[in-house]
């Protein structure tokens, strides 16, 4: 089991949206000091965090966070983009930019402070997944198969930090209410909610969490015929 109380977290992407209210539930739940980043660590609004700089595509920058904060014992890989980017139509740039972040972020990130954290005596680590990590979708196939590739990194790195002392969750979630689905007219879930429940895997040291109803059925699907995730494939569609 992890305690979150008493913990040392950090947590990226956390000036707004999941990551601000990850900061907020951790320390609600008594973690002991969250370092909470952003490219710009003047817009971390919480009062008690402790703001820092990072930029997770910038090894430079990961390093140096790495050194602000030796005293973590739980990273939280929350920083993403979502561009909008298909793969037949948009620039390339945008493409690598999508995989820059979902994927070689947290890589990066974790590379920096599995160290650190196996030092402090074992502790864990949490990526942000999504259901897209599952289907894809028209117009986002680049954020999809980033979150896709995500996804197989969190399961290797689970089984190779496993004997280090570091448990390892993978977050999935479906639609949230944050600024990257403001134009999207489905059912959402909270930040909050979202934070709730990834700090229970955490503490439950789960390897997969499914945040909401659209991801566990999503999930289910997976064992189904392509046509179940995929109707327009079914014959005479």
């Amino acid at each position: 089991m992890t305690d979150i109380k008493g913990s040392v977290a950090l947590v990226t992407g956390a000036s707004r949206g999941i990551g601000k209210a990850l900061v907020q539930a951790l320390y609600e739940r008594g973690a002991a000091k969250v370092y909470a980043t952003a490219r710009n660590p003047k817009s971390i609004g919480h009062p008690d965090a402790v703001p820092l700089a990072l930029e997770v595509t910038d090894q430079q920058s990961v390093a140096a966070a790495a050194i602000a904060a030796p005293d973590v014992t739980i990273l939280i890989n929350n920083a993403g983009i979502s561009l909008g980017a298909s793969f037949l139509d948009s620039p390339l740039d945008d493409i690598r930019r999508e995989f820059e972040i979902n994927f070689f972020g947290p890589l990066l990130t974790t590379r920096a402070f599995a160290p650190i954290l196996e030092r402090n005596g074992g502790g864990h680590i949490l990526n942000m997944h999504s259901v897209l990590s599952w289907v894809t979708l028209p117009g986002v196939e680049a954020y999809s198969a980033s979150k896709a590739a995500l996804w197989s990194q969190t399961n290797g790195l689970r089984l190779a930090l496993r004997p280090r002392g570091i448990g390892v969750t993978g977050l999935h979630v479906g639609y949230v209410d944050t600024d990257m689905t403001a134009g999207i007219d489905a059912p959402k879930v909270s930040p909050q909610h979202v934070a709730q429940v990834a700090l229970d895997g955490i503490e439950a040291d789960a390897p997969e969490v499914l945040a909401d109803e659209l991801t566990r059925q999503v999930k289910a699907g997976l064992s189904a015929d392509i046509t179940a995730l995929y109707p327009q494939l079914a014959a005479g569609a």
